[in-house]
């Protein structure tokens, strides 16, 4: 399952996050912040018009934003 689809609040593990598909330098920007296999998130918030963009999600006791197309190449496990 992807982070964009994950439930609201509860606690995942990133088991993979498709490089391929974001922009190199976004990437970077996302690894830097901790974004990366094996970390623990948890979607603390959602955008509230149609595209639901952004989310807010919580990696240790950092609150970042993503936009959506970024979630949808994070998969994620229940942690």
């Amino acid at each position: 399952m992807t982070l964009d689809g994950f439930e609201h609040e509860k606690a995942a593990r990133i088991v993979a996050v498709d490089w391929a598909i974001l922009a190199e330098d976004e990437g970077k920007r996302l690894k830097a912040l901790g974004v990366d296999e094996g970390a623990e998130v948890a979607v603390i918030h959602r955008g509230i018009f149609g595209t639901r963009d952004p989310l807010a999600i919580r990696i240790g006791r950092m609150t970042i934003a993503l936009r959506r197309s970024h979630a949808l190449a994070i998969e994620v496990e229940p942690a």
